[in-house]
Parts: C-alpha cells; structure tokens; sequence
C-alpha cells in the first residue's frame, strides 16, 4: 500500500469526514477522494462507510488505520532522529588515537561532549574510540573504519597525502632521568648514557635531536610503553626522551622530567578524509578537540 494513501486516509478518519480531511491536508476534496479511492482498490475492499455526518471505517478500515498510524509514527522517529543528527544532539563518531591523546585528549572531549548535549541528559554525539600510532591511524581513516585520527609529526618533511589535517597543540619534548639525578645541560651530557627509545617516530626524533649535537645514542631498550620506558629510567637503567602529552597521563614518582630548549616539540593534530567535516556529528568533535587539546 502506497505510504500517502495510508496517510490520507489517516488524516480523513482523525477529522471525521473528507472534506475536513482535505483542508487539514491542504489539498482539495476531489484529490483526497482520488487518494482514497486508489487505497480502497489495493485493499481490494471497502475502509470507509460515508454517510451525511461524515464517514466511518470499516472493520477492515479499523485495521488500515492502525497501519498507518504506524507509518505516521516511524515517519515521525525518521524526521526527529534526522533533526537531532543535524542539530547535534546525536550522532556516533569513530576515532583512533595514539596512546598520551587515548589518556589525556579523548577523556576531555568526551566529557566536554556530554555536557554539551541538549537536551540535558540526552545521549548527544557519541564517541567510539581505538588505539593506534600514526601510521595505523592514517590506514583506518582511509578505509573509513574511523571518521577521525589522532596523530602526531616531529619537524621535518610532511608526507604529501589525500587526507586533511588539522593541528591542534605543540607537545614539548623532555629530558626524562632518575629523580635522583640533577638537570643536565642538554642532550651532549648524555652521550656516554644508555638509552630507552619508544616507537618509530620517536626514535627517529632521539636519533636526530642526538646527531644535531654530535652523537648516536646507544638504544638498548625499545617499548612503545611510557609507564615501561619511566620503569626502566627509575631504575637507573637508561634515560629517554618523552612527549610532556606521555607524562601528563602517566608520571612515576622515580623519574623527573627536564626541559631543554634545543629539543623541538612535536605537533598533535586530527587527521580526517576531505568533506568528512561537513558531517553535524564529526564537526562537533572536531570543535571539542581545537578546544580541549591545548
């Protein structure tokens, strides 16, 4: 049955005659009656019995009735859930995010989504949220398994790419040694010191900041885990390079961390495909991230 007649008819039953029914819709008698008709022929029977005081459905017109309330119901849940979508009370966005933003970043713009939301208490823009490093973020936002990428790049030449990215913080770099130990005076003091290094953007980021002073560090421990990287420094073992996003999440109490001046930082920024921003949802979390990210 076709979705208008239903509806037609719908609107004739609730005003009680057809003539009611047609200035309700807007639309003259003749074409209500038209409609109607058209709906009885694929009922393959009478839905309403018309007399002078207007009209009544059939038994099987009773039947009808509830089936277009039903539609007019789902039509009605199909414009309001769009309206919420557009008007960013609703909507999921996927996004993948190295570990330091999983800890720091993603919790703030969670929070700063929730109490956005409108109305209050409503479930609003949801995030969906998965761990990885840069290059395995970059490979999930081309596939479109996630909408949004959180990822970060040192100094140096920017990979030409198809997707769009966004900066959105400056992440300092410091000299992390055993709390017992005293500040050093730049990386060369370190040169004869054995080394923890983390993944491979970041030992390539030591490798340089040392080669820029004049040595290669001896990396005898390689984890991508900050918590395992302070471990080993606390114990004396080694010392390292962190991003301050790395020990905003996670300090140990052995470890203490040093500016120097020398050491670019890194950049955080969101990466994500052209146009995806012009979703309401994806929009709304970008705005949370250039806010909270700093």
């Amino acid at each position: 049955m076709d979705p208008r007649r239903l509806l037609t008819f719908r609107a004739v039953v609730r005003a009680g005659s057809i003539s009611a029914g047609a200035r309700e819709l807007g639309w003259t008698q003749p074409a209500v009656s038209q409609q109607l008709a058209g709906l009885e022929r694929a009922a393959g029977t009478p839905l309403l019995v018309r007399g002078p005081t207007g009209v009544v459905p059939t038994e099987a017109g009773a039947a009808v009735l509830r089936h277009a309330e039903a539609v007019d119901g789902a039509l009605r849940a199909a414009r309001e859930e769009v309206d919420d979508l557009i008007g960013l009370r609703s909507g999921t966005v996927r996004i993948a995010a190295f570990p330091s933003a999983g800890a720091v970043v993603v919790p703030a713009v969670a929070a700063a989504l929730r109490e956005r939301a409108v109305p209050a208490g409503s479930p609003g823009v949801q995030l969906r949220t998965e761990e990885a490093e840069p290059p395995e973020a970059v490979a999930l936002v081309r596939s479109n398994d996630v909408h949004l990428a959180l990822a970060f790049r040192y100094p140096g030449p920017v990979e030409a790419g198809d997707l769009v990215w966004h900066p959105l913080a400056q992440d300092p770099t410091r000299i992390v040694l055993p709390a017992t130990r005293p500040p050093v005076d730049g990386l060369a003091a370190l040169r004869d010191e054995a080394w923890v290094a983390g993944c491979a953007r970041c030992r390539a980021h030591l490798l340089a900041a040392c080669a820029a002073v004049g040595f290669t560090p001896d990396v005898r421990h390689v984890t991508d885990d900050y918590v395992a990287v302070q471990a080993l420094v606390a114990r004396g073992v080694a010392v390292a390079l962190l991003p301050e996003l790395a020990l905003r999440a996670a300090t140990l109490d052995g470890v203490r961390a040093h500016p120097d001046p020398a050491l670019a930082p890194r950049t955080i920024g969101v990466l994500h495909r052209p146009g995806v921003d012009r979703v309401p949802a994806v929009a709304a979390v970008l705005t949370a991230l250039r806010t909270t990210a700093g």
